[in-house]
């Protein structure tokens, strides 16, 4: 699912909210995560799942089209655990 269909499907649930309203709820949802994560914090959703970063070392690494050596700097990365509702939901016809 794209974000745009998140947003069709949000606006079929809730023929009451205009497109424009659902869309800025859309965006200030995702504009929360992202400056929770930021800032270094955590989000969790419960029932779906837990938005965390985690460090990378600093390290070497290869252009694939010239194979020099490069610099890669530390930096943080998001990582997602899902909830334990999801992997059951996910796993419950095996």
């Amino acid at each position: 699912m794209i974000r745009s269909e998140l947003v069709q499907k949000l606006a079929q649930e809730n023929p009451d909210l205009s497109l424009p309203t659902i869309d800025k709820l859309v965006d200030l949802v995702f504009k929360s995560i992202v400056d929770r994560l930021a800032s270094g914090g955590r989000v969790e959703l419960r029932g779906f799942g837990a938005f965390t970063t985690r460090a990378r070392d600093a390290r070497i690494g290869r252009n694939p089209r010239t194979g020099d050596e490069v610099s890669v700097p530390a930096k943080r990365v998001p990582h997602f655990k899902p909830g334990k509702e999801m992997r059951e939901r996910l796993n419950a016809d095996s």
